[in-house]
């Protein structure tokens, strides 16, 4: 009796500590900043117009955190699993500047007791044109 109380209190706790979309946005929204600096700052470079202007590309991509995550959202599809969650973003890459497109993007992530697994992640380079 007291393992099945103690089995459904664990129960309890991981339901109550599934983390939201929200929180999945948040998590993301730090993924795609790594990515995309990793991509357009180091992998492909700036052209050299924009280089002149852009003295911190890093940081630069880092002070869009907010927009990243919002797009992550738009990608992402959730499986609320109640103890836990699976979330999937399937993101087709998109052209940022000419010359510079950002790869497609396919992340499963388990979710549970507030923190985030990413399982797979699969990254196809971008296309330069």
């Amino acid at each position: 009796m007291l393992g099945v109380m103690a089995l459904a209190g664990c129960g309890v706790v991981l339901a109550w500590t599934n983390p939201s979309m929200d929180d999945y946005r948040d998590y993301a929204g730090d993924q795609l900043v790594e990515i995309v600096t990793g991509e357009v700052c180091e992998r492909q470079g700036l052209p050299m117009m924009l280089r002149l202007w852009i003295r911190n590309c890093p940081e630069l991509i880092a002070a869009q955190k907010q927009v990243l995550a919002s797009i992550a959202g738009q990608y992402t599809t959730r499986f609320n699993l109640g103890l836990g969650s699976v979330y999937i973003i399937n993101f087709d890459g998109q052209d940022l500047l000419p010359n510079i497109r950002l790869p497609s993007y396919t992340v499963k992530t388990l979710a549970g007791a507030g923190h985030f697994l990413t399982l797979e992640a699969r990254t196809d380079p971008g296309d330069e044109e």
